[in-house]
C-alpha cells in the first residue's frame, strides 16, 4: 500500500494537470530504506510529449547525487497520462527500474466518468505489474 500525504497527492495533480496536454513526470524522494515519500521533486519530461515522458539524462543525475546526499531513494516515481486511464503502458513496464519505488499514474483523462483524473499506484517487479491501494493522509 502507498500512504501519501494529502499535500504530495495534490502536488502530483496539480503537476500532471500544468503539464496537460504533455505528459508530466517527476518522483517523491524519501528515507533509504522506508519506502515514505517526503520530498516532490517536479521533473522536466525532456520528450515534451502527449503520450512519453522522458526524463532529461542531466536532471535525473542531479537528482540521483541528491538523493545519495541526502540518504533518500525515489520513493514515488510518477507520471501523467493524458489522453488513457491511469495504468503502466508496456513502455512505462519496461522502464520501471526501481524496485522498490511506487509508480504513481494520474490520468488528465476522463476515462471512467468520475472526474478529470484518476490517481493510481502500481509496484512494477521484473514485468510483473500489481496495482496497489492509495491511502491519503494528513501528515505521517
Amino acid at each position: 500500500m502507498l500512504t501519501i500525504t494529502q499535500a504530495l497527492y495534490d502536488q502530483i495533480v496539480a503537476h500532471a494537470r500544468e503539464d496537460h496536454p504533455d505528459e508530466a513526470c517527476g518522483v517523491v524522494a524519501g528515507p533509504v530504506g522506508e519506502g515514505r515519500p517526503e520530498r516532490f521533486v517536479p521533473m522536466l519530461n525532456a520528450a515534451r510529449s502527449p503520450t512519453f515522458y522522458e526524463f532529461d539524462s542531466q536532471d535525473l543525475l542531479k537528482l540521483y547525487r541528491e538523493m545519495d546526499d541526502r540518504d533518500e531513494e525515489p520513493a514515488v516515481i510518477y507520471h501523467s497520462h493524458t489522453a488513457t486511464e491511469a495504468h503502466p503502458s508496456r513502455t512505462d513496464i519496461t522502464y520501471a527500474n526501481e524496485p522498490g519505488a511506487h509508480y504513481v499514474l494520474v490520468s488528465t483523462a476522463d476515462t471512467d466518468g468520475v472526474g478529470d483524473f484518476q490517481f493510481r499506484s502500481f509496484r512494477i517487479l521484473e514485468g510483473e505489474v500489481t496495482e496497489e491501494e492509495v491511502k491519503v493522509v494528513e501528515a505521517y
